[in-house]
């Protein structure tokens, strides 16, 4: 099969468009003919070097869509032909916390794309715990939008957040695959919607989505703005996936008693911060580790019905991937970007 991998860490040079021997299944496996995956800042971010081990060599994409290929002889639900989603969050299915739909809290938690061989490739396999049936409401592109960066804005903002309707909630970034998932999310369960983004039209792009107020961070103090926005209240939540450009920022905006949920460090992995302001205004940080595979079904059962729909920016080749996440890094997409394969 035809796949884009590394063979070491590095920059966008590293990535190779070779062949590789098609994935072998066990009996309780199925193999995915990949039509579209979606990129992530994860690629990105594994491509460069986390100090993780990863099989080499890599193969990145943890939003997988397509068409089963073969099903290993255990396998009773599922045939050659069907159209699925893969689930990205790979959980051994036995612990406390899978069997309390807490799968991110496993301790054997492992993404496709990252910890095992993803989708930038013809094929793809998978446990069929983590093969999910899909319609033809959308193409294969646009399915491939969604797992990731929805079932991450579904942890953050309602599971973990616990947004109420009526909050003021920032979202930074509504540009981003996270960001445009996470304004429809929010929007959705009735809280006030701020976002920030960089250029007119995808402000104008965000307020389809459901953003209430926007925000031009190259133009207008985000900070003094939320605050003017919310007559000096503060935000309730805040969407938090940047890291040191936004976060002391951040909690100068955060309301008293406010809670702010991260899932990212897109411009770097350390911070600082002032602890005593912390105590004193009685904030909450949350970590937030994608998801679980209950918070997809539910994000994908508002996805047939409309209420939640994905954003696709642009669509490149399998043999153009370099290019595409050189997109990814100029920040030049509303949405997300993907390969069809």
């Amino acid at each position: 099969m035809k796949a884009v991998v590394f063979y070491e860490n590095g920059g966008i040079d590293k990535l190779k468009h070779v062949d590789m021997e098609k994935p072998k299944i066990s009996p309780y496996e199925v193999l995915v003919k990949v039509k579209a995956c979606a990129l992530n800042h994860l690629d990105i971010w594994v491509r460069q070097g986390l100090g993780i081990e990863i099989p080499m060599p890599h193969i990145s994409g943890s939003d997988i869509a397509g068409e089963i290929a073969e099903v290993g002889m255990e396998v009773k639900n599922f045939r050659p032909g069907d159209k699925v989603l893969v689930a990205p969050g790979i959980r051994c299915r036995k612990c406390v916390c899978c069997i309390t739909s807490n799968d991110s809290m496993c301790n054997n938690f492992k993404i496709m794309g990252f910890q095992v061989q993803g989708g930038y490739a013809e094929f793809a396999k998978a446990h069929v715990d983590n093969i999910i049936p899909i319609s033809n409401k959308y193409s294969f592109e646009e399915w491939a939008a969604i797992p990731l960066v929805f079932l991450t804005a579904w942890h953050m903002l309602v599971t973990r957040g616990q947004l109420k309707p009526g909050e003021n909630v920032l979202i930074h970034a509504a540009g981003s695959g996270i960001g445009s998932a996470a304004i429809q999310i929010a929007h959705l369960a009735g809280a006030r919607v701020i976002t920030t983004a960089r250029g007119k039209e995808k402000l104008e792009k965000a307020k389809k989505l459901g953003a209430d107020e926007v925000i031009d961070y190259s133009k207008e103090d985000y900070a003094e703005k939320i605050r003017s926005l919310t007559n000096n209240k503060g935000a309730d939540l805040i969407f938090e996936h940047i890291g040191p450009d936004t976060w002391e920022k951040n909690l100068q905006c955060l309301t008293k008693g406010g809670r702010m949920v991260v899932c990212g460090a897109t411009s770097g992995p350390k911070v600082t911060m002032e602890i005593r302001f912390l105590f004193m205004k009685q904030h909450s940080i949350i970590g937030c580790y994608m998801g679980g595979k209950k918070e997809l079904l539910d994000v994908l059962n508002l996805v047939e019905l409309g209420k939640l729909k994905p954003v696709v920016d642009s669509v490149f080749p399998l043999n153009d991937a370099a290019s595409a996440q050189q997109k990814m890094l100029n920040r030049g997409n509303f949405g997300k970007i993907v390969l069809k394969i």
